[in-house]
C-alpha cells in the first residue's frame, strides 16, 4: 500500500503535542491540532460577556498552547508563516473531522485510563486503514491497544518524539503485538526521509531505549550533584559543550523538557523494573519531590531549576531550594581542555583532573 502523509491529526497541544504539529507544518502538512474544551471561564472571559458556549472559549486551550508554543526558543516552527498549515480546535467540537487525516497522533497526559479513553473516541470517527500512534514515553503499547478493533491494532504503535521535537534526531518506533510490518517498515522510512529524524524500532519495554538511558544518566547525576556539593551551574559546565552535548547541558534540559515529564518516567521505570541493577537510582532525591509539590516545572511553569526575573536568570540552590543570582562554575581542569577541539579528545584530560571536574 502506498501511503501519502497530506494531513495529521495531532490531540494533545501541550509543549510536545504543539512542537509535533509544528515540526509537521515545516514540512508542508496541514495539522489539525485538538484539545480539551475548558471547564471555567477565566476573569477576562467573563469581563467580555463570554460563554463556556462561546467558540474562543471552547478553543482556548489549544489556542494558548500553540501561541505559546509558537513564542518560545528554540523556535519549533521554521517560518512563523508556517504555522498558518495548524489548524485548531477541541475533541468535543471537532473529532469527527480526524476522519479526513491520514495520520493521527495521540499526545494527551500521560496516564493510561485517559489514553484509553481517548483512544475509544478516536476509533469512532477514524477511517480504516488510517495510522494511529501514540506518542507516549514509557507507557506500554500493547495496554492502549486493549480493547480495540483488529484495524486499529494492525495501524497502531508508538512513535514517540523527543523534546524539542523539531530539533532532536531520534525517533522511536514501538510496535505492538498486532502492528503490521508495511506500517512499520513506512513510519521507518518517513521518519528518516521526511521528518530529518533518525528512526529507531525499540521493544515494548518500560521507558523503550532512549529514556530508559537518558533518565538512568539524569537520575545518577540527582544523586550525585548532593554526594559531591555540585551546583547546577557546575554540572551545567561539566556536562554541556565541553563533553560534545548541547547548551542545556543536564538542568535547563530538564526545565525545557518539564520536571513532570521527568519524575512520571523516573517513577514508571522505578515500579516496573523492580529487578533492574540501577533501580535505587530511579527513587526520586528529595529535591526533586519538593519541586514537584511546589510545581516548579520548568519552562511550562516559568521555574524550575532557572528561573526568569525581569533580565536576569536565577538559579535554584539545591540545599535551601531558594533561587539566588547565578554563580559563575570554573574548573581548573577544564582550562586544559580549551585548546582541543574534538569532545573525545579532552576526555583524557578530564578523567585525570583532580578536582571536582575529574571526580565527576
Amino acid at each position: 500500500m502506498k501511503r501519502l502523509i497530506k494531513k495529521v491529526a495531532v490531540i494533545g497541544s501541550g509543549i510536545m503535542g504543539s512542537g509535533i504539529a509544528c515540526h509537521f507544518a515545516n514540512i508542508g502538512v496541514e495539522v489539525l491540532l485538538l484539545d480539551i474544551v475548558p471547564r471555567e471561564l477565566t476573569e477576562a472571559e467573563q469581563k467580555k460577556g463570554l460563554t463556556l458556549e462561546s467558540k474562543v472559549v471552547r478553543n482556548r486551550v489549544v489556542n494558548d498552547h500553540l501561541a505559546n508554543a509558537l513564542k518560545s526558543k528554540p523556535s519549533p516552527i521554521y517560518h512563523q508563516k508556517f504555522a498558518s498549515r495548524i489548524t485548531t480546535g477541541n475533541t468535543t467540537d471537532d473529532l469527527a473531522k480526524i476522519a479526513n487525516v491520514d495520520w493521527i497522533i495521540e499526545v494527551v497526559i500521560e496516564r493510561l485510563d485517559i489514553k484509553k479513553q481517548v483512544f475509544e473516541q478516536i476509533e469512532k470517527y477514524r477511517k480504516p486503514g488510517t495510522l494511529i500512534t501514540s506518542n507516549t514515553s514509557g507507557i506500554p503499547i500493547h495496554f492502549m491497544s486493549e480493547g480495540r478493533s483488529e484495524d486499529f491494532q494492525k495501524h497502531f504503535c508508538g512513535t514517540h518524539f523527543f523534546n524539542p521535537a523539531r530539533y532532536l534526531k531520534l525517533f522511536e518506533i514501538i510496535p505492538g503485538p498486532q502492528t503490521s510490518t508495511e506500517v512499520l517498515d513506512f513510519l521507518n522510512e518517513y521518519g528518516e526521509k521526511f521528518l530529518g529524524k533518525t528512526s529507531v524500532v525499540a521493544k515494548d519495554t518500560p521507558a523503550f531505549i532512549g529514556n530508559r538511558i537518558g533518565i538512568y544518566g539524569i537520575m545518577s547525576m540527582f544523586h550525585l550533584v548532593k554526594e559531591m556539593g555540585l551546583t547546577i551551574e557546575e554540572v551545567d559546565k561539566l556536562t554541556g559543550p565541553v563533553i560534545g552535548r548541547p547548551k542545556s547541558a543536564t538542568f535547563r534540559t530538564v526545565d525545557v523538557v518539564g520536571l513532570d515529564t521527568l519524575v512520571h518516567v523516573a517513577n514508571g521505570l522505578y515500579e516496573g523494573v523492580p529487578n533492574d541493577e540501577a533501580h535505587d537510582l530511579f527513587k526520586l532525591p528529595d529535591f526533586i519531590s519538593k519541586m514537584m509539590e511546589n510545581k516548579w516545572l520548568g519552562s511550562k511553569t516559568g521555574q524550575g531549576f532557572y528561573k526568569k526575573v525581569d533580565k536576569d536568570i536565577l538559579s535554584l540552590d539545591l540545599d535551601t531550594l531558594e533561587y539566588r543570582a547565578a554563580k559563575k562554575a570554573s574548573f581548573a581542569t577544564l582550562e586544559l581542555t580549551k585548546t582541543i577541539d574534538k569532545p573525545i579528545n579532552r576526555f583524557k584530560v578530564l578523567v585525570k583532573g583532580t578536582d571536582k571536574a575529574g571526580e565527576i
